[in-house]
């Protein structure tokens, strides 16, 4: 009986209780973040363009080319950590420029991280006729600036001693807030769907798409076909 009891304890002491125990995620060490030392809010950007004095404003067309089609050049993280990416194009007013800087810094804890943007001040400027004023006589005049932006545009960034899980809820709170579609990412995040388009185009063995009609005029398609679907083949709107 001693024996059986002195068996059973020692088997008891080997038992440990993991019931309600979770496998937290190992933390990410930030070896290679240097935290900028100056600025480390979004600072606040200008309304309008500064003229020298004596230059009149200029009037523009609206141009549409500027926000179709992908983004070529300010499609990457520069921190390689975190941003938020605008998924079509469209136009920034001043307004959610000053609700981004103003969401972003009020939540941002700046002992461990900082932020950059990554679009350039209010510079196109849009024109408005006045209330119940008759069409003609001339283009209306300048009522605000905006920045145009394609799809894959990098608006700002976010970097630091922080993970991805900790800036995730603020980003995506301003991806709600703004005027274009927009999803927060990471850096893992954008090699994740360069590599998830890589391995589409790698597998797929049906040739017929889209670029093949248009390329060689299938049922006519040269009549219905728009120019920007004839550079960009449907992929961007």
């Amino acid at each position: 009986m001693t024996t059986a009891l002195g068996s059973r304890a020692a088997f008891n002491s080997q038992i440990s209780n993991v019931r309600y125990l979770k496998r937290w995620k190992v933390p990410e060490r930030f070896e290679n973040v240097n935290i900028e030392a100056n600025e480390r809010r979004l600072a606040m950007l200008e309304r309008q363009p500064i003229y020298p004095p004596g230059v009149r404003p200029m009037k523009v067309p609206k141009e549409l080319c500027h926000m179709k089609g992908p983004e070529t050049v300010n499609n990457t993280l520069l921190y390689k950590q975190y941003g938020v990416m605008t998924l079509c194009g469209g136009w920034l007013r001043t307004g959610v420029i000053e609700m981004m800087r103003l969401t972003l810094n009020k939540k941002l804890d700046l002992t461990t991280s900082f932020a950059a943007w990554r679009i350039d001040p209010p510079y196109k400027p849009l024109t408005k006729k006045g209330i119940g004023k008759r069409m003609g006589k001339g283009k209306g005049a300048i009522d605000q600036y905006v920045v145009p932006v394609k799809a894959g545009r990098i608006l700002f960034e976010v970097g630091g001693t922080i993970d991805f899980l900790e800036i995730e809820p603020v980003l995506q709170e301003i991806c709600y807030k703004l005027s274009v579609d927009a999803i927060p990412v990471s850096q893992q995040i954008l090699e994740n769907i360069e590599a998830h388009y890589e391995k589409l185009e790698r597998r797929n063995i049906n040739p017929f798409s889209l670029k093949q009609v248009i390329d060689h005029n299938m049922h006519g398609s040269d009549k219905w076909v728009t120019k920007i679907e004839k550079k960009y083949y449907g992929d961007y709107i």
